[in-house]
């Protein structure tokens, strides 16, 4: 309420969350700042992980590079240079290469899909917005078709807005109560195309409002139809997630990875899965410890 103190504000996450959840209450006066000051934040962030999404995405869908089918556009010039470096001709200032390697094949476009489904309540705004900038981080990478659900008892599809991580922000309704099923039952209709191919994302506390037991059969036919389904806990930079325990451990059962999260941890989870490579240690690494000697 006194938008002369928003410049000497420190620029965090924390920030960001909070101005994101009082932006019903911001004078007028001091809207645009607020908004200059989040986009500052969602840059800064988007800078540090992009180069590390892009190279993990982009290497782990790399085809095979001693392809015996010599296709010009399949050149792999890095390689093909690097290796052929004794081959220079000073006097011609020519490269004479021995070899030539390939890829096996040319980078198709959506090659995976990626569902977000994230929890907008009130106790996952910090999630939301490491959610919303790795989403847009996704959505800016051909080889995947990166899909985002917000959702609290009610269910948004937020993909027409991950151009502009600020604007999805501000269209966020943080706060509310939370139908975790529900939305899990729209995205399974509405977002899952190729099953083998998804990677399904689901970012809440599993504090469940709805139907426990719709929830833990609609992530049952999600895992038996072969998507890989992981549940965040948390996707803040602690990775420390306030959690139901109880709900926790049954959607574990199921064979679903539950852990709280980090941003950088989950660009790993993202290349182990695009190379088809089980979760197993990773996530268990991540998981939050148990509480009072009782599975976590």
């Amino acid at each position: 309420l006194e938008p002369e103190t928003l410049p000497y504000l420190e620029r965090s996450v924390d920030l960001v969350a909070t101005l994101v959840s009082a932006k019903g209450l911001i004078p007028d006066q001091a809207k645009e700042l607020a908004r200059q000051l989040v986009r500052e934040v969602v840059d800064e962030l988007r800078r540090k992980l992009e180069a590390e999404v892009r190279s993990a995405v982009y290497g782990a869908l790399r085809r095979d590079q001693h392809s015996p089918l010599q296709v010009a556009r399949n050149l792999d010039w890095r390689r093909t240079i690097r290796r052929n470096l004794k081959g220079w001709d000073a006097e011609r200032r020519r490269l004479v290469p021995e070899r030539f390697h390939f890829y096996a094949s040319q980078r198709r476009q959506n090659e995976w899909d990626v569902a977000l489904v994230v929890d907008q309540s009130g106790s996952m705004a910090e999630s939301v917005v490491y959610s919303s900038v790795m989403a847009a981080i996704f959505a800016s990478l051909d080889v995947l078709r990166t899909r985002l659900l917000l959702f609290d008892t009610e269910v948004v599809d937020a993909t027409p807005l991950l151009e502009d991580p600020v604007e999805l922000l501000f269209s966020t309704q943080l706060g509310g109560g939370t139908d975790i099923a529900r939305a899990v039952a729209y995205a399974q209709q509405h977002l899952i195309e190729r099953p083998e191919k998804t990677l399904f994302i689901l970012v809440t506390d599993l504090c469940e409002g709805g139907d426990r037991e719709a929830l833990l059969g609609r992530l049952r036919q999600l895992v038996d139809s072969r998507v890989r389904v992981l549940c965040l806990l948390a996707l803040t930079d602690s990775g420390r997630p306030s959690y139901d325990h109880d709900l926790a451990r049954e959607v574990a059962a199921l064979g679903v990875p539950c852990f709280g999260c980090t941003p950088r941890l989950l660009i790993q989870v993202l290349d182990r899965v695009l190379r088809g490579q089980d979760l197993g240690p990773l996530c268990q690494s991540a998981a939050p410890p148990p509480e009072d000697g009782e599975g976590g």
